[in-house]
């Protein structure tokens, strides 16, 4: 076979099905090769071009790349200065960025890259050649002043390049203000950027301006339109009033909300009644936001770009106005509120025998937190307590269920602060997950999964479109990696033709209660895919549903109120129009809400992570017991036990030795001394600096 002859050749055929891409023999096939010889040939050449970069390989797939070894991309940082290039062409591996190589890109910018010539061990890598697009050209951080220059450091962690501020382009800020600055231009890696500064926050250390800080590096909205504003607050009780005898009217009955302590908003709220000896009607009614918040109206459009409330520490942002989400659709205790409810007739052995949803009105007669609620459980006294403890039964019933039928119970920890009257962190407090929230918890998992079958009987019966909440089946590779490393630890998992939620339920079960528990629930999480909205049901595989929708909570997060409105249009009587609309802007509605998901998440995670800082920091040089959360090439993180705080033992801080870093069995090896720190270990930390700019806390460890 002519290597130079049939080059191009082999280029231009894999190039015709970049995305799918054709194995060595398809590739043979095509140009019928038979003999071993050539077919010897033929391997050598595919993994020339793969090496060099004219080809990328996935598997056994070779795929194409792109013509002089340029790609465009999206450019990931990572906290520690590097960053990957996610390919705008699916099938495409990601594409490695050293600290050196990142031109004037920032996080997130679309860029073009070209690839330097293969490794056949490594992953591709490349310079970034040219930043084709800006993701943002805001960001938020602390303003630095001297006579000679000003600069400002950027507060997202994956923005390694201070900004440079000219006197003239200060706008009145002072040292230390948390301040918003406009990137001006960035013409050479050889030079900071240079900004100006658009607009002062406050004093850092204040806890409203670090809110209000996170909240505006990750672009979040955090002030209504006055057009909003109007519209939220034109409406009032007689509005209530009106609708009442449109509705089925449950305010005679016995039905109370359980949230948290601090709850400033209600939104669902719980009912049981007794039928007979062995049959109970049970009512989940959700807030009725969509009565009030009209599909096209200016609440709405608000609050499709919100998408969700975010819960930072001791600040709310809001999906919608607090005149409704504190008031109106609020379902307060004493009050007359409007709301959509799902009546489900159930067995004392917690079978659904059938359920309606209908549009109703309700009086909230008692208003529980998640403690006094789990005293009544435990006590078995208190106010409403035959309802309380009925639910309960039920709910545990409801679990054992799911469990049995696949669902995934993780143990994941949280946290909560006791905070002083300005605001400063007193003290870190890990959540206890009590009954009473299973209670809750489980009865809007059911109310989730029966609105599901119901959107999609429609969607079967007559192609109306609906929204799910869907989890997808973990990837091949990632679980075909938890089962070869909890090999290592003495478990089984079979992955032959797929892993099923059983499996993975039953080895967390065997692993409950001993020393691995932690480790093995921490990587299977890392192996599962994410769960978002779309309009294709593909169902739930961590919670074994084959039909879950989020519908429980429409006063914060924007999918559950497509779903009120979907539902009540098609069980109404419906406008074939209307439908058809959908069926074009649901995909898009799904992508957008699912992103403002992640966003919100990533801003909580931000502001949890200062405060625990700000905590922290008085106390440097304690030692406390904790337990290696992430192992990396450049040193151990450790999480905290009791207060859940991470930091970082950087390899420098470990015990003298020479490290190998092993991703698979997310372990760090010392080759002399044989030391070795694997995620899930125990140790013993001592906190020995804080960098609060960078929202970093280094430990050591103590001998």
């Amino acid at each position: 076979m002519k290597k130079n002859k049939i080059e191009k050749q082999i280029i231009d055929l894999v190039k015709s099905n970049p995305v799918k891409g054709l194995k060595t023999k398809d590739i043979a096939k095509r140009f019928n090769i038979s003999s071993d010889k050539e077919y010897s040939d033929l391997k050598e050449l595919l993994h020339s071009l793969y090496t060099s970069g004219k080809l990328n390989k996935q598997g056994k797939m070779y795929t194409f790349l792109y013509d002089k070894n340029e790609i465009s991309g999206t450019l990931q940082m990572t906290r520690h200065g590097y960053g990957f290039v996610i390919p705008s062409l699916e099938g495409l591996e990601d594409i490695f960025i050293s600290e050196r190589n990142l031109g004037t890109a920032f996080h997130r910018d679309k860029v073009m890259v070209e690839l330097f010539a293969r490794n056949r061990k490594r992953r591709p890598e490349g310079a970034i050649v040219e930043v084709t697009q800006r993701d943002r050209e805001e960001f938020v951080g602390t303003l630095h002043k001297s006579k000679q220059f000003n600069f400002v450091v950027p507060d997202d962690k994956y923005i390694h390049r201070d900004i440079y501020v000219s006197s003239s382009k200060l706008d009145e800020a002072g040292s230390g203000d948390k301040v918003v600055v406009k990137l001006i231009e960035w013409t050479s890696p050889t030079l900071n950027p240079i900004g100006e500064i658009i607009e002062v926050l406050g004093k850092g250390g204040d806890n409203r301006v670090e809110m209000l800080s996170i909240a505006k590096s990750f672009n979040l909205r955090t002030k209504f339109p006055n057009t909003v504003e109007s519209e939220a607050a034109a409406f009032s009780k007689k509005d209530i009033e009106k609708e009442i005898t449109n509705r089925l009217d449950l305010r005679d009955k016995i039905i109370f909300t359980i949230d948290p302590e601090d709850a400033k908003d209600f939104d669902d709220a719980l009912s049981v009644e007794e039928i007979d000896e062995k049959t109970f009607l049970i009512g989940v009614h959700i807030a009725d936001v969509s009565f009030f918040v009209k599909e096209n109206s200016e609440l709405d459009k608000e609050a499709l770009l919100r998408g969700t409330s975010v819960y930072l520490v001791n600040h709310v942002i809001p999906m919608l106005p607090e005149g409704l989400s504190n008031n109106w659709c609020s379902l307060v205790p004493g009050e007359d509120r409007l709301c959509y409810s799902v009546l489900i007739k159930m067995t004392d052995k917690a079978e659904v025998k059938s359920y309606e949803i209908k549009k109703t009105v309700i009086n909230n007669k008692r208003r529980f937190t998640y403690e006094e609620a789990e005293e009544i459980i435990e006590t078995r006294k208190g106010d409403y307590v035959k309802e309380i403890l009925q639910l309960n039964e039920l709910a545990k019933l409801l679990l054992k269920k799911r469990i049995k039928s696949g669902g995934i119970d993780f143990v994941t920890d949280e946290v909560k602060f006791k905070m002083s009257d300005n605001d400063q962190p007193l003290e870190i407090i890990k959540k206890i997950r009590l009954q009473s929230h299973r209670l809750v918890e489980d009865f809007m998992l059911l109310a989730n999964k029966l609105v599901a079958q119901k959107g999609k009987s429609y969607a079967d019966k007559k192609s109306f479109p609906f929204v799910y909440r869907i989890h997808d089946v973990p990837d091949d590779v990632k679980i075909k990696e938890l089962a070869d490393f909890v090999k290592t630890l003495g478990y089984k998992l079979n992955v032959t033709g797929g892993v099923k939620s059983q499996s993975l339920q039953k080895l967390l079960e065997q692993a409950r209660s001993k020393p691995e528990e932690i480790l093995i629930n921490e990587v299977m999480i890392r192996s599962m895919a994410k769960a978002e909205y779309s309009d294709k049901n593909i169902g739930h595989f961590g919670l074994a549903f084959k039909d879950y929708s989020h519908f429980t909570s429409p006063i914060r997060r924007y999918p559950d109120l497509i779903a009120h409105r979907l539902l009540f249009m098609y069980e109404s009587g419906i406008n074939l129009k209307e439908v058809q609309k959908y069926k074009k802007k649901l995909p898009a509605i799904c992508k957008q809400n699912s992103a403002s998901e992640r966003l919100a998440m990533e801003a909580e995670r931000e502001s949890i992570k200062r405060k625990q800082i700000e905590y922290i920091k008085n106390h440097l040089g304690k030692e406390y017991d904790g337990i290696i959360s992430g192992v990396q090439s450049f040193g151990i993180f450790v999480e905290l036990n009791e207060i859940l705080v991470e930091g970082l033992v950087h390899i420098k801080n470990l015990p003298s030795d020479t490290y190998v870093y092993d991703d698979k069995k997310y372990t760090l090896f010392g080759k002399i001394e044989k030391t070795s720190f694997r995620l899930g270990d125990k140790v013993r930390v001592r906190v020995l600096n804080i960098n609060e700019e960078r929202n970093e806390i280094d430990f050591e460890l103590v001998d």
